[in-house]
């Protein structure tokens, strides 16, 4: 996949209240490829709605390169930019129809009515809004808005689309039902598109891949997958969906399988591979990487809390430590106190690069 746009050690800075300096971008390297949906997650404060803005142009670097197409975007004001931006108060026009509001940017640039209209049944279309043009906004309900603001994005056939939040005010199975929609809606339109988030389950199902930011840096790139089953470091696990961390020392090395145990004595099995006897490790397994059988860590529920399919449940190891979090998908039954033990297949076990 030939890359669309390409940053290179991007820089902002703010001045603090206190008189000091905040590096909200600090050396952000990106390339992001045609037609690719890449979204920027992370907590408060990590820097992804910046760096979004740096790509509008609504934020000028301290220093870094951007590039578009192989163009220099750096010093571009925003309304050169060959960019788009859904805002994630949508930004409506409330006294303008839905036609006017999604042809509003052709009418400014001057294109003629009969040429406007057809792009914007066109748009309307796309965004499954055809026949609504004449409603205003007010009379839409929220996922009918965020369609409108799509459109009027899309119209001018922008080679990037910036996309900062725009499913958050929505309730959650529309929520969910616009994330599968945008993700055809932007293979479709062979757009590529940034999104930004602080939800993970967004970036997981919508995503091509994902860029995990925190304090300014950009801690790990990667598909959903990667993300999800590999993580770089402890921030990326914990961040990402829920987890079980498991600081433990390698006590020997049976063939292919490498036998640890916590300081507890909490025995996992993890692979072998290139790992050494006495070597200290954080290991990390899913809530869903367990089963429950008659071997494996043996323990007791202290929560049960029923999700409908599954059951997720708190597990107190018998030998001690922290609590397992495990999802029970055979857990009929189960109550707190109740004996358990979790088995796990050694091969899902990821080991953590970095602290």
């Amino acid at each position: 996949m030939a890359d669309l746009l390409e940053i290179s050690a991007a820089r902002r800075e703010f001045v603090t209240p206190e008189g000091g300096r905040l590096a909200a971008l600090d050396g952000v390297d990106l390339t992001v490829g045609a037609n690719e949906f890449v979204t920027l997650l992370g907590p408060s404060g990590c820097g992804k709605t910046t760096l979004l803005r740096a790509i509008s142009g609504f934020e000028v670097l301290d220093s870094g390169t951007m590039r578009l197409g192989g163009a220099d975007l750096t010093a571009l004001p925003p309304f050169r930019r060959p960019v788009n931006t859904v805002f994630q108060s949508y930004a409506l026009f409330g006294h303008m129809t839905v036609a006017r509001n999604v042809g509003y940017a052709l009418e400014v640039a001057g294109v003629p009515k009969a040429a406007r209209e057809g792009q914007v049944a066109e748009a309307l279309e796309k965004v499954g809004l055809a026949g609504l043009g004449a409603r205003r906004p007010g009379q839409l309900s929220g996922g009918q808005r965020q369609r409108v603001a799509l459109a009027r994005a899309i119209i001018a056939k922008p080679r990037l689309l910036l996309l900062d939040e725009p499913l958050s005010a929505l309730d959650r199975n529309l929520r969910q039902q616009m994330q599968l929609e945008l993700k055809t809606l932007q293979h479709n339109l062979g757009i590529a598109f940034i999104f930004v988030t602080h939800d993970q389950e967004e970036a997981l199902t919508m995503s091509d891949r994902i860029v995990v930011m925190r304090a300014g840096k950009i801690e790990q790139i990667g598909t959903p997958r990667d993300i999800y089953r590999r993580p770089r470091n402890r921030f990326v696990a914990e961040f990402i969906g829920e987890t079980n961390l498991f600081p433990v020392t390698v006590d020997q090395i049976e063939g292919d399988l490498a036998l640890a145990r916590t300081t507890e004595g909490v025995e996992m099995r993890l692979p072998a591979t290139g790992r050494r006897a006495g070597e200290e490790i954080t290991a990390i397994l899913r809530p869903a990487d367990f089963t429950l059988g008659r071997t494996g860590i043996p323990g007791h529920v202290t929560r049960a809390v029923y999700l409908g399919s599954d059951l997720y449940i708190f597990v107190q190891p018998q030998a001690g430590g922290p609590e397992i979090r495990v999802i029970a998908r055979d857990g009929a039954g189960l109550t707190e106190g109740a004996a358990v033990h979790l088995a796990h297949d050694p091969a899902r076990v990821h080991v953590l690069e970095a602290a």
